[in-house]
């Protein structure tokens, strides 16, 4: 597995663009499709996906591969990821 973490400096362009800017974090697979996905808000909203949760009524899980080289400068440890995972 590997983890990331990437700032988002737009906001949604949608309907909950009041939300603001993010953050998003990725556990993938070695071949860079996200297992676990999580956007932080700056409104305080937190959207979490993974198996047991693919999509709701705000996005989704993405079923597309990341970039791994263009990624690589957002690489984070697995410890790094938990700790945000499992704050609320």
């Amino acid at each position: 597995m590997k983890y990331y973490k990437r700032n988002w400096e737009e906001s949604r362009g949608d309907e909950f663009d009041d939300w603001g800017k993010s953050i998003w974090y990725f556990e993938t697979d070695n071949s860079g499709l996200p297992t676990k996905q999580m956007e932080v808000y700056a409104s305080g909203k937190i959207l979490k996906y993974d198996q047991t949760k693919m999509e709701d009524d705000f996005g989704g899980l993405g079923d597309q591969e990341l970039d791994l080289d263009e990624f690589s400068e957002f690489e984070i440890t697995e410890l790094e990821f938990n700790k945000v995972w499992n704050e609320d």
